[in-house]
């Protein structure tokens, strides 16, 4: 059954060779200069173009920059040799291309106005809480693009790939929130990043290792299949990780959203006309917005209430319809 499943996803005579993988996807495979230069060049212009698109808060500038991101490529070099049992240094260049990104990120956060709300902005917000959704999307298409890699007639759909990950926007938005001195939202857009290359990671192995590429592997005198099981094995808790950081996050951001909302029902509740019109949160600052004709009740009421019943440490800010925003401080 496995090789008829395998034989419709990748048909012989589409099969890209091992050969041809290993050449496309290891930096540290024959003409190392062009590759390097090539790697490193247009990371750095995706990463300009990112924080471009980020700080102006243009979703057509951030999607230029995915599909003009090398990064997939190191990490699905890492996915191959994973498979291989090999040391292809696929992990140094997107570690050492990761933090050049979150730089770039950082130095284009000085053309910020200071003070600068960070949440107000949608490429930030989007990618600073990273939800269960975002890594099954990840998963999807680190399988779409490892078949697309080992296919020869299916090529076109990887600009289509390089959109769907999210890889060079999180980095940027790290390099800007640690520029703004705001720790949790760039752990947030870390988290998604971490999460995004362990999902890729893992589903190119396991395409890579499904599709037979395993064969010619131990043919080379690769390694055996109880290793590469082993080396599977690993792969699903590295990826299980943020799955279950991403869950315990996504329970406690609905608690608090939900005691945030609850808690300020009550605090409208003596103001006519008043109400609530939404509770968000971005990196554990939560966002109260609501809509009142007068004046609201004070505001050192709602923070005391909000404080009895959430952590210490939690930042509160108050939007009100008319665009009012006012900084409540943290819960104490």
């Amino acid at each position: 059954m496995l090789t008829a499943i395998r034989a419709r996803v990748l048909p012989e005579n589409q099969r890209r060779t091992f050969e041809e993988l290993t050449s496309d996807l290891d930096l540290n495979e024959g003409d190392l200069r062009a590759k390097r230069s090539a790697y490193w060049t247009m990371l750095f212009l995706a990463a300009c173009i990112a924080s471009a698109g980020v700080i102006a808060d243009s979703t057509a500038t951030v999607i230029g920059a995915m599909i003009i991101a090398p990064l997939s490529t190191p990490i699905m070099g890492t996915a191959l040799a994973l498979v291989k049992r090999e040391r292809t240094g696929g992990v140094k260049f997107v570690v050492l291309g990761g933090l050049m990104v979150m730089a770039v990120g950082a130095l284009f956060s000085l053309m910020l106005p200071s003070p600068y709300d960070l949440l107000s902005n949608s490429q930030v917000a989007a990618r600073t809480s990273p939800r269960l959704v975002d890594l099954l999307g990840a998963l999807a298409t680190g399988f779409a693009g490892a078949i697309a890699l080992a296919r020869r007639d299916v090529a076109a759909i990887l600009p289509g790939v390089a959109i769907s990950i999210s890889l060079v926007p999180p980095l940027c938005v790290v390099g800007i929130c640690l520029a703004e001195g705001s720790l949790s939202l760039a752990f947030g857009a870390l988290v998604l990043f971490l999460s995004n290359f362990l999902a890729l990671v893992f589903a190119g192995s396991l395409v890579f290792t499904t599709l037979g590429y395993t064969s010619a592997i131990r043919e080379q005198g690769g390694p055996s299949r109880r290793k590469v099981r082993v080396t599977f094995g690993l792969l699903v808790l590295l990826v299980l990780v943020p799955v279950v950081l991403n869950s315990v996050i996504s329970l406690a951001v609905a608690k608090l959203t939900e005691i945030g909302r609850e808690t300020t029902r009550t605090w409208l509740a003596s103001t006519r006309g008043a109400e609530v019109v939404d509770i968000t949160n971005q990196g554990f600052t939560l966002v109260v917005h609501v809509r009142a004709p007068d004046d609201l009740p004070p505001t050192t009421t709602l923070m005391s209430e909000l404080s009895a019943k959430l952590p210490t440490g939690i930042p509160v800010v108050l939007e009100r319809s008319v665009g009012e925003s006012i900084d409540l401080g943290s819960t104490t």
